[in-house]
């Protein structure tokens, strides 16, 4: 099992974190469709199979220990299933996690930075204070359903 990174191959947004085992990797490789391995399922995931928002191989790199790899993809619609460009969306800036693009149903995603609002733009919604350190004990994962 290795961990893959996602991301568009022409602007170098970052999309997904997902992961893949070698029969993933293998058919990735095969067919230049992204499949990963869905860890809660157990199974393989074509990344689109449901949702149409498939991601096409451009090139496939594999990090200098061989234990993860960084898809550069062409993606079509949203990658995250959230419906967002990116499922890196929430961004921690000190004692505030943001959520920094809106849901974006289908089209391609928008290159980084396109869908960020200014600060006074920004509602109580899509804020949340957390401390310096309940945000140093808090995981990516809970910080991240925090800010939904």
């Amino acid at each position: 099992m290795v961990t893959a990174v996602a991301q568009q191959h022409d602007s170098g947004e970052v999309l997904m974190l997902a992961w893949m085992n070698r029969e993933a990797l293998r058919e990735t490789l095969d067919t230049g469709r992204v499949c990963y391995w869905s860890r809660s399922r157990q199974a393989l995931w074509r990344k689109g199979e449901s949702s149409g928002h498939r991601q096409r191989l451009i090139e496939a790199r594999l990090d200098c220990d061989g234990d993860a790899v960084l898809l550069l993809v062409d993606q079509q619609g949203p990658a995250c299933h959230m419906g967002r460009p990116s499922c890196f969306y929430n961004a921690v800036r000190g004692e505030v996690v943001e959520v920094i693009t809106a849901p974006r149903p289908g089209g391609r995603p928008s290159p980084m930075g396109e869908d960020r609002r200014p600060m006074q733009r920004r509602t109580s919604c899509s804020r949340r204070r957390v401390g310096r350190r309940q945000a140093a004990r808090h995981s990516a994962l809970e910080l991240s359903s925090q800010a939904r």
